[in-house]
């Protein structure tokens, strides 16, 4: 029950913010609706997968894998699409990384942070090894060879799947 009333309250909290400026009566009863229909629906999917422990630390480790490890990676990959789509100098192909994450909820916060980034694209999830197979606009000569990559095989400054493990286990 714990968990539903958590999934509308955010759900309806979203709800106002993506709306905000146009709140009616209708307005916000609709969003109430949406929002108990919407737990209903995704509440114990949202809760099995999150099942970290409790610690006020992940959520500055979050923040701060938000505004600096990753935001950083983004940063430089959009300048280096960029310049390869200006240059024509590309050589994609799909390898297989292996971000060395136990969770299900550290498997998804990595692969969906490589989707993000320009010119990667996770296209499958090994679930029982948790090997990500990705799609990379750029392979340097030589590198095809990797059975897996790491980290600092996939990112240029920071090793993302390692701020995801600090986060996620």
């Amino acid at each position: 029950m714990r968990a539903f009333f958590l999934t509308a309250v955010l759900t309806y909290i979203a709800y106002l913010i993506l709306t905000a400026g146009s709140w009616t009566i209708q307005e916000l009863v609709a969003g109430g609706i949406l929002a108990v229909i919407v737990a209903s629906l995704t509440y114990g999917f949202q809760f099995r997968i999150v099942k970290a422990k409790h610690n006020p630390l992940r959520i500055l480790y979050a923040l701060f894998y938000l505004v600096i490890p990753f935001l950083t990676e983004l940063t430089k990959a959009n300048i280096d699409v960029a310049i390869r789509v200006f240059t024509g100098k590309i050589r994609p192909g799909i390898i297989k990384y292996n971000p060395r994450t136990r969770s299900d909820f550290g498997t998804m916060l990595i692969a969906n942070s490589i989707t993000l980034t320009p010119g990667t694209l996770t296209v499958h999830v090994d679930e029982k090894s948790n090997d990500l197979y990705v799609h990379v606009l750029n392979i340097a000569p030589g590198a095809e060879e990797k059975d897996v990559w790491t980290g600092k095989d996939l990112f240029s400054f920071f090793d993302l799947s390692a701020w995801v493990r600090r986060i996620t286990e």
